[in-house]
């Protein structure tokens, strides 16, 4: 069934692209005609219909949610805490923007994860293209790296705890813990790392702006805010040291690359 909505949404595109080129076409002759939208609720002819509706249905739900789960499963919770801890500590305000650090967390993502991806595009995702398997067979072996990929990274007392959320019997081996578990212990365990690299960041930071408050304090300047003063030292800092280059580096190192 999922295989005729492939096809369909196939076909939807091809009739998209001839209804464009016959548009296209008109209007070289100069007899453009004027689009409409419509939308309307027909009756289903035969019990199969309402099925692949419902089915397209849940598919557009699954890519909805397509944000959330490039965002839990993947390297980006940790990578975008990290460079958010950074910016906090510079004291740069909004410096670098909000799109610039989550287009590099996301750059570094794609970099991170393509082994993992590349894996489920050659085992499961052409395989099942090419009829060569089923889908529920493709979803089982693309969730294979992805798991291994999370179990990696996860604690077991974060496992155990959601274990016991789920009230679920202590499992004899990795592949029978379900994936339910896995991807908010592996979000928690992300967490934890992420605060605890962000905290190491911060340290340095923190003790130029306790230096500069204590030499303001001895000159008796109260009115002038530290961080006006501080701030220049710790960029000059961070860019002696070639800050991002060291933080990039450590951060992809993390994950085992």
């Amino acid at each position: 069934m999922k295989h005729k909505i492939i096809k369909i949404l196939v076909m939807g595109i091809v009739l998209a692209a001839l209804s464009i080129g016959t548009v296209f076409g008109q209007s070289q002759s100069g007899t453009t005609p004027l689009p409409t939208v419509t939308l309307g609720i027909d009756q289903a002819q035969e019990p199969g219909d309402v099925a692949i509706t419902l089915q397209i249905l849940a598919l557009m739900t699954v890519l909805s949610l397509a944000p959330a789960i490039l965002i839990l499963t993947t390297s980006f919770t940790r990578i975008i805490i990290i460079f958010h801890f950074i910016r906090q500590a510079l004291g740069t305000q909004q410096m670098p923007s909000n799109q610039i650090l989550i287009g590099l967390a996301l750059f570094l993502t794609f970099f991170i994860m393509t082994p993992i991806w590349k894996e489920v595009n050659d085992k499961a995702l052409q395989p099942y293209l090419a009829e060569e398997i089923s889908d529920k067979d493709a979803y089982r072996e693309a969730v294979q790296p992805i798991r291994k990929f999370m179990l990696n990274l996860t604690r077991e007392k974060d496992l155990a705890l959601f274990m016991k959320f789920a009230d679920e019997d202590k499992p004899e081996t990795a592949q029978d813990i379900p994936l339910q578990v896995i991807v908010p212990a592996f979000v928690v365990s992300e967490l934890r790392i992420a605060f605890q690299i962000g905290f190491l960041l911060y340290v340095p930071f923190l003790m130029i702006d306790m230096v500069v408050a204590s030499v303001l304090m001895s000159m008796g300047m109260l009115m002038l805010p530290p961080i006006m003063i501080s701030l220049p030292f710790k960029v000059l800092l961070f860019v002696l040291v070639d800050g991002w280059h060291i933080v990039v580096h450590s951060v992809v190192n993390s994950f085992g690359l």
